[in-house]
């Protein structure tokens, strides 16, 4: 979902929750991905940030944490 001069990977406009799922280049790039978490959480959403094999081999976990997050924001 294109997010200013992003591509968010998934976002919800109804709960202003950007679901980003990173892939292990990302851990060399940790900069950039917190630049990119501030600009998005800058107009009013929430970045969650999931590796790639967490939602591979834990998706329950992962949508666990989504879950909760959304609960807390009610």
């Amino acid at each position: 979902m294109p997010m200013g001069q992003f591509v968010a990977d998934f976002a919800c406009v109804e709960a202003r929750l950007v679901i980003e799922v990173d892939g292990g280049q990302h851990a060399e790039q940790v900069v950039q991905d917190e630049a990119r978490t501030a600009a998005i959480e800058a107009t009013g959403y929430l970045v969650l940030r999931f590796w790639n094999d967490d939602v591979l081999q834990n998706i329950e976990g992962v949508i666990g944490e989504i879950e909760r997050t959304l609960a807390a924001r009610e």
